[in-house]
């Protein structure tokens, strides 16, 4: 996603989401922007590992943006807006897999360009993603909140609408699925 430089009337990056949110309601639209820049790359590289090819991965984002903006008095708890906003594009996404029943990782994110030797810490990114790609979409999605989006348990059951037990135990059935993907395909370790 291109980031704008520079945004005239752009707001100081200490405001939290809260002030954020505030301003915007109170009719200073252009705070929005704050906003989109500091979380359409963290919502972005969720909706990629939920095996969202790139450009329905940058259109579920921006939909998600557009969704909380005309939303955005709706957000009870500005202060959530992070989580508020994942949930959107939570949403989003399952339509999204659930309308094309795609539930695999593109071709081209598994394909060896050119036909080069991949180094091993490539070999073993590909054999991560393929092994991603294995998981219901339930347990790649709170594994990926978990450790790449690094939301505690407690908000990720408000944004999957779980309980924080069931949470933990998707992450935990993740991890293990995972770990034994990885051992089949050779991977030891920790």
């Amino acid at each position: 996603m291109r980031r704008p430089e520079s945004i005239a009337g752009a707001p100081p990056r200490g405001e939290t989401d809260t002030e954020l949110v505030r301003r915007v309601l109170h009719g200073e639209r252009e705070h929005y922007a704050a906003l989109v820049r500091r979380y359409q790359d963290e919502l972005y590289r969720h909706a990629r590992g939920m095996g969202i090819d790139h450009d329905a991965a940058e259109d579920l984002v921006q939909d998600a943006f557009i969704k909380a903006y005309v939303g955005l008095s709706d957000c009870r708890d500005p202060a959530c807006f992070r989580s508020w906003v994942f949930r959107i594009l939570r949403n989003l996404c399952l339509d999204y897999l659930k309308n094309i029943r795609q539930r695999s990782v593109p071709l081209e994110v598994l394909e060896n360009e050119g036909g080069a030797t991949l180094s091993p810490p490539e070999e073993l990114r590909r054999a991560l993603v393929r092994a991603l790609a294995g998981l219901t979409v339930e347990m790649r999605e709170a594994f990926l909140l978990k450790h790449q989006a690094g939301y505690a348990y407690n908000e990720m059951a408000e944004i999957l609408d779980a309980s924080v037990s069931a949470v933990k135990m998707r992450v935990h059935r993740a991890r293990e699925q995972l770990r034994s993907a990885l051992l089949e395909a050779g991977y030891t370790g920790r």
